[in-house]
């Protein structure tokens, strides 16, 4: 029986996949994703080695259960998957939205977890937020948590934190991605090309990131720390707050947290 089993193989179920691989947590043949299409599913035989199929109810057998679709494929994917659950199968979801009670309820299942990872897992930097279901064994957490830990960094939360998480961490590498793309329209326009100007962009935000996560200063004490004087800086951090900088992002997010609700 295979020990991973994957229902949906879309960009973040890959992502795991290849942290688990990276990591050596099982072998290639103890794992296997099921999708819609052929094509999907050869590419990720031949990508990573696992096992692979076009029958949702044989990836339905294995020991965990990450459900990788949609949260609007939720409700269809898991009633056509419950019957080939077993009641040891720990259901996983990796989707907004969708609570505990709600996953049990669908699944007839006890041991479920939700996660929320984030499309930086690909590369081995995810931050993923961990809820793990009443019906776990410690057994089954910690194997979850290895999973995790596999493809980033992860934190326990409670659930009623999990909208929050997914919003910081999971919605807002895009929001990132706009500010470097941003930044880097910027030096183009003072004709720096167009390549290198993405790089000085992207590693300034990887810099800046460890930094708050390494100082243990405040993200305002850094930010003091840059702005000299009468300097350059200061002059763009007064036209980044005339402009609702702050406010933005704090919108954004916000705006997140009441779609997730909505699902």
């Amino acid at each position: 029986m295979h020990k991973i089993g994957f229902l949906g193989c879309g960009n973040m179920a890959r992502a795991i996949i290849g942290g688990i691989l990276a990591k050596g947590i099982v072998a290639p043949g103890e794992i296997i994703a099921s999708a819609r299409t052929q094509a999907t599913i050869d590419a990720a035989h031949e990508r990573f080695g696992i096992d692979v199929t076009l029958d949702n109810a044989e990836a339905c057998k294995a020991s965990v259960v990450f459900l990788a679709v949609k949260p609007q494929m939720y409700e269809s994917v898991i009633a056509e998957a419950a019957p080939h659950f077993s009641s040891e199968t720990v259901l996983v979801s990796i989707a907004p939205g969708k609570t505990l009670a709600w996953l049990s309820d669908a699944s007839g299942l006890a041991k479920v977890v939700r996660l929320m990872p984030n499309t930086p897992a690909a590369v081995g930097e995810g931050m993923t937020s961990v809820v793990i279901g009443k019906g776990c064994s410690a057994e089954d957490a910690d194997l979850v948590l290895e999973i995790v830990d596999s493809f980033g960094k992860s934190e326990r939360i409670p659930e009623h934190l999990m909208d929050a998480a997914s919003a910081a961490a999971g919605c807002s590498p895009a929001y990132v991605y706009m500010m470097i793309e941003a930044m880097a329209d910027a030096a183009v326009l003072e004709g720096m090309p167009r390549a290198q100007a993405y790089r000085f962009a992207a590693q300034a935000v990887v810099g800046a990131g460890k930094m708050v996560l390494e100082s243990g200063q405040h993200p305002g004490a850094l930010k003091d720390a840059v702005c000299s004087p009468g300097g350059t800086t200061i002059e763009g951090v007064r036209t980044l707050e005339a402009c609702g900088f702050r406010s933005s992002v704090t919108e954004a997010l916000i705006a997140t947290v009441d779609k997730a609700r909505s699902l």
